[in-house]
């Protein structure tokens, strides 16, 4: 198939039934960002070790750099979009906001999507399963510290 070529995509985002058209060659992340509007989601390595670009694809945890889009055609995904909004807040987004779980922010979105699918499969998890579950996230400003104390109380707030 040559790369030019683009060919429908659909998916189901956040809820929401889109379709985009996408060349072989497109990355998910571009068809969310550029296609779709859905700039939440972050690239910064473009090879999927840093964990900017998490989103979950069919229930499980990608980076979204290097997938292509035509290979999610039909999947569900979940964006930093979908976790929370400006009115109502997922507790993982309320605790990162008043712990400092973030500074720069490029890393950010994809530390709550790891982060909210960490306590949805783990809703009390401990410290090093939080460290263990985290590893894929990288964060160059806060240290990590304030990230896991992020978790930790988003954790705390399940409970309740």
């Amino acid at each position: 198939m040559n790369a030019d070529v683009s060919q429908p995509v659909r998916l189901r985002v956040n809820g929401e039934q889109r379709e985009a058209q996408a060349p072989s060659t497109r990355t998910l992340v571009d068809l969310l960002r550029y296609d779709l509007g859905l700039t939440g989601t972050k690239e910064a390595c473009g090879v999927g070790v840093c964990g900017a670009c998490t989103i979950m694809l069919d229930g499980r945890m990608v980076a979204s750099c290097i997938v292509l889009a035509v290979q999610a055609d039909g999947a569900e995904i979940k964006t930093i979009e979908g976790i929370g909004d400006a009115e109502h807040l997922d507790p993982v987004q309320e605790s990162f906001i008043r712990n400092g779980g973030f500074q720069c922010g490029i890393c950010t979105p994809g530390q709550i999507v790891a982060a909210r699918a960490l306590l949805d499969e783990i809703p009390s998890p401990t410290e090093d399963q939080i460290k263990e579950w985290m590893m894929g996230n990288l964060c160059r400003c806060t240290g990590y510290y304030q990230i896991i104390d992020s978790i930790k109380d988003a954790a705390g707030q399940a409970k309740a």
